[in-house]
């Protein structure tokens, strides 16, 4: 028996003034200035409503409910939906390519 596929990794853009955060600064220490900043998260829910339950203050992450802008969905549009370990491990490699990229990453 197949399972649904219903989780969705996601990439949410950060307001520069995640910057100022000394944690932020700390886990990047190879960021660029000028790339964006961004949270990259999974879940089992529309991407649009995670972003509204994060601004909202619901299980958010807390550079999310500050600083959050808006989803990039032209970084994850492409692989959702899939089941819930190939979300575990597309997250993480997101998170991994953006670095590589520069910009500033968070993940919970």
């Amino acid at each position: 028996m197949s399972r649904r596929r219903h989780h969705h990794v996601y990439v949410i853009e950060l307001s520069k003034d995640v910057l100022f955060e000394p944690r932020f600064r700390k886990n990047n220490p190879h960021y660029v200035e000028g790339k964006p900043c961004v949270y990259v998260g999974m879940t089992g829910l529309d991407p649009d409503v995670r972003f509204d339950k994060h601004k909202a203050g619901i299980q958010a992450n807390s550079f999310v409910q500050r600083y959050g802008l808006r989803l990039l969905p032209d970084l994850y549009e492409a692989f959702n939906p899939m089941g819930y370990q190939d979300a575990v491990d597309k997250e993480i490699d997101i998170g991994i390519d953006l670095r590589s990229a520069g910009f500033g990453v968070w993940q919970a």
